[in-house]
């Protein structure tokens, strides 16, 4: 009787995983701070994907993590940069999987900010904002199904969908991280990508945890200027911004339930302080509660293997 009156499902096709692929061999192994997750080359990345498809996860989201990294984030765009060459060869594998990349600077640059630093030492706008169209071509060009700019530079998604339908790419979607905020729960992730920033850090960019308000005209924009699908990032702390986005726009929304909110839950578990399964089923089902079409998520695997 609960199994027939229950309000939320979730959707094995709204999963979606995200892989961390090496440039460098000697880069890929398991990640202490996200026990289960591993960064894998190229070779290892393709068979993942293939094993997450034959689970029913059909989606993913691409990090890079290059052999070098300069100031101007110059791999991040080249034609046989690694996440190009991982879309590519994903494609080749399982053409029916959706291939998202991830579409920033952090992974690419030296000093590890979203961008391109002006002479003060802070993110020039429109500089990376022309970067991040480059990259999101040199996606395109490589078969990517989604860009996913995650960076939070003002105009970037008008730019990007005007480079798009520019190289004839018009196929191509955004799926824009609108509402991300300058969180703590993104630890692991910068350890498991070496995205840290070198000085400072990014609230100049990304949103104030205190704000949610900002966080619907944020969004608003992004549909405006094009987004095919706006996320909010993280989840857990910001289940009201994802009600209050879902309540207000008619769009596909996407959250982020990012690397310190699994760290966090896969600590608890290890300790023995949780049922796992029990508590990772809740911790999905409540991002669908609160309206997520689209739910990004390290345990879109582990749930696949106890439900599909």
């Amino acid at each position: 009787m609960r199994t027939l009156v229950r309000e939320h499902r979730i959707h094995l096709g709204q999963l979606v995983a995200p892989l961390f692929v090496a440039e460098r061999s000697s880069d890929a192994g398991p990640i202490a701070a996200m026990p289960g997750i591993e960064r894998f080359d190229l070779n290892g990345a393709v068979a993942e994907a293939r094993e997450l498809f034959g689970l029913g996860i059909k989606s993913v989201l691409l990090f890079g993590i290059p052999a070098e990294k300069d100031a101007s984030a110059s791999s991040s765009h080249a034609q046989d940069g690694i996440v190009q060459r991982t879309i590519g060869a994903i494609k080749a594998a399982l053409p029916e999987m959706l291939v998202m990349a991830d579409l920033c600077c952090c992974e690419y640059t030296a000093h590890g900010h979203c961008g391109i630093l002006d002479g003060r030492g802070d993110v020039d706008n429109d500089a990376t904002v022309s970067l991040l169209c480059r990259i999101a071509v040199s996606y395109a060009q490589a078969g990517v199904d989604v860009v996913a700019p995650s960076d939070m530079m003002d105009g970037r998604v008008a730019a990007i969908r005007a480079s798009l339908d520019g190289c004839d790419a018009t196929h191509v979607a955004i799926l824009a991280y609108s509402a991300k905020y300058a969180s703590a729960f993104y630890g692991p992730f910068r350890d498991a990508a070496g995205s840290a920033p070198q000085f400072g850090d990014r609230r100049g960019y990304q949103m104030d945890p205190s704000n949610a308000r900002e966080a619907l005209r944020e969004i608003a924009l992004d549909i405006e200027q094009g987004a095919d699908i706006v996320m909010v990032k993280p989840g857990l702390p910001y289940l009201d911004v994802l009600r209050a986005a879902r309540d207000r726009f008619d769009v596909p929304l996407a959250v982020y339930n990012v690397s310190g909110e699994y760290a966090m839950l896969q600590a608890a578990i290890a300790n023995g302080w949780l049922d796992g399964a029990t508590a990772i089923d809740e911790l999905l089902t409540c991002f669908v509660r609160a309206g997520a079409d689209i739910v990004i998520t390290y345990f879109a695997k582990e749930y696949a293997r106890r439900h599909g």
